[in-house]
């Protein structure tokens, strides 16, 4: 059952690509995350390496680890040593030639408490994750906790208003997202900034479709196309945590960070009784969405 309120901080970073320098990163703020009263951390999309899905070049496949594994240990540890429930990101190798963009969840006693495999997968310039990712296998579960049932999602599942619904139908408590996402510097400062307001706003809409809170967790700072195929991705940060009505709790800019905010729990169960959505859904007239596409033509 969640407590009544709750401290939740995001880590909001520029990762190195060198993979040691992160894990000390990581190390120092969820000590300062602590210090702090925080109970819950949740950490961006990939966090130990660079964004590596920008080019297709199998020489990537050696960031991936075994979950359990090195992430999951150092982690735990932490999680155990701070009172922490820390919601990490990581690249899951399964087997040889088999891998997934993974969300991994470790409770306060150090334990795994639950992964989330990335269900939707992007095949963009500058994001060519289906090259190294099979799309998640494991649903839209939400995860377990001592702090409460945590709807983990990652990145582009974001996008996909099904995805939060169905978390929410599964009785989660708040929707997490590991995000990694960014600007072509190519871009004009007007489309650069619709993006960021489409992302956002989806998001925070998520949040007033479900009556729960939702907390996004983004990279920042800009990396090179080490291919030079492209100008490379100038990660736009601005990781925000949003109220059961969207209203937003706290919002980082454009730059490392940890944002903190305390949500109030109970205020999902107050919303969802003035405002009732799932108890008027029309679940009899909603078979259509089973298809692809509705073409009338056919």
């Amino acid at each position: 059952m969640a407590p009544q309120t709750l401290t939740v901080a995001l880590m909001q970073m520029a990762c190195s690509a060198n993979r040691d320098t992160n894990e000390r990163h990581i190390s120092e703020q969820l000590r300062a995350a602590a210090a702090q009263g925080v109970q819950l951390v949740l950490l961006q999309e990939l966090h130990y390496s660079r964004y590596f899905c920008q080019s297709e070049n199998t020489a990537h496949f050696d960031l991936a680890e075994p979950i359990p594994g090195p992430g999951t240990e150092q982690l735990s540890v932490l999680a155990r040593e701070l009172q922490l429930v820390i919601v990490a990101s990581l690249f899951e190798r399964r087997a040889a030639g088999l891998y997934h963009n993974t969300a991994v969840v470790l409770d306060r006693d150090g334990s795994l408490a639950g992964r989330y495999r990335k269900m939707h997968i992007p095949d963009d310039p500058g994001y060519y994750e289906k090259f190294y990712f099979t799309p998640g296998d494991l649903g839209f579960s939400p995860i377990q906790t001592s702090l409460g049932k945590l709807g983990v999602l990652v990145c582009w599942d974001q996008w996909y208003p099904e995805a939060a619904r169905l978390m929410a139908l599964a009785d989660a408590d708040l929707l997490l997202y590991p995000t990694a996402i960014g600007w072509d510097p190519e871009d004009s400062a007007d489309e650069q900034q619709r993006q960021l307001d489409a992302w956002q706003t989806i998001q925070r809409g998520h949040a007033i479709a479900n009556g729960i809170p939702v907390l996004v967790c983004n990279r920042t700072g800009f990396e090179n196309d080490v291919s030079g195929q492209s100008a490379g991705i100038r990660f736009w940060g601005n990781s925000f945590i949003a109220g059961a009505q969207g209203e937003l709790l706290a919002q980082a800019a454009d730059q490392p960070e940890l944002l903190v905010a305390r949500i109030d729990m109970q205020r999902g169960e107050q919303v969802r009784r003035i405002w009732p959505y799932l108890r008027d859904r029309r679940i009899d007239a909603y078979q259509d969405l089973l298809l692809r596409f509705r073409d009338q033509n056919q």
